[in-house]
């Protein structure tokens, strides 16, 4: 099931819960529903759903305060209007948490130089951000590296139009819009993501069939869920960022083991 539409049946099943029960209920003693009340038990009905499914920790606030804050909005008594506009605006900016659980997350300065230390050190000359957003980390990384080529995609509009502005000056980078499961990696030698754990398993196995035999997957902060990291850079910043490095090679024979260990149990990565 796609991501989007897990999320929608976890609020709908919620929904759905709390006034099967609720609707007798009140109904029963000739009572109006409390919908302050209702609104607060579907949230926390929709964070125990979340919880038992295993969903990340934004999906859980999400689903907890969707109801409420619904129900708080419309005591407003706000034109349809505007509410049209911030869903558009959204979407705009964070197409990828809704496509595919991909918050908008901005690679920091210090990742920027660790990471054309890395390239330096790997003598990479042709360098792919996967979901680049407004370019925070193509654009120091290009200022940093002249000589190598910084390419960026990025899926959401108003963010990609943003990096383009912001990297329009500069030569060596260029920010594409479009899906990256459609983006071929063969190309580059140094692939980084700054996404989430969601797309982790797929992403490890499209490096791993596309990246050149030199290549380097790194990933920010999230690791592939099936491949222990070839190397993990601690980037030293308040964040206590963590870079995990694999090559094609370590993520093929790892991806081979893990489809092995699980195929007899159905729930293999491949």
């Amino acid at each position: 099931m796609p991501a989007s539409s897990r999320q929608l049946a976890l609020q709908f099943a919620a929904v759905l819960l709390v006034l099967s029960l609720a609707w007798p209920y009140y109904g029963m003693k000739a009572e109006l529903l409390p919908w302050d009340q209702v609104a607060l038990a579907i949230g926390a009905t929709a964070l125990v759903f979340a919880t038992l499914s295993r969903q990340a920790w934004w999906w859980r606030l999400i689903h907890a305060c969707f109801a409420p804050l619904a129900w708080a909005v419309a005591q407003l008594d706000i034109a349809p209007g505007w509410f049209l506009l911030a869903f558009i605006l959204m979407l705009l900016v964070y197409r990828g948490a809704v496509s595919g659980q991909v918050p908008l997350y901005l690679s920091n300065r210090e990742t920027a130089a660790a990471l054309a230390d890395l390239a330096r050190e790997r003598g990479s000359r042709r360098i792919l951000d996967l979901g680049a957003g407004i370019g925070s980390l193509q654009a120091p990384l290009a200022r940093a590296l002249p000589e190598v080529r910084v390419d960026g995609l990025e899926n959401a509009p108003l963010t990609w139009l943003l990096g383009r502005l912001r990297l329009s000056g500069q030569a060596n980078a260029a920010l594409g819009y479009g899906d990256m499961w459609r983006t071929d990696l063969a190309g580059h030698d140094l692939v980084y993501t700054f996404l989430s754990p969601e797309p982790m398993d797929w992403l490890g196995q499209k490096a791993a069939a596309e990246l050149p035999a030199d290549g380097l997957l790194v990933s920010n902060s999230f690791p592939v869920p099936w491949a222990e990291a070839d190397r993990i850079i601690e980037v030293g910043d308040r964040r206590r960022t963590r870079l995990y490095c694999y090559t094609p090679e370590s993520l093929r024979t790892q991806l081979a083991a893990a489809v092995a260990a699980e195929d007899a149990s159905g729930d293999n990565p491949a």
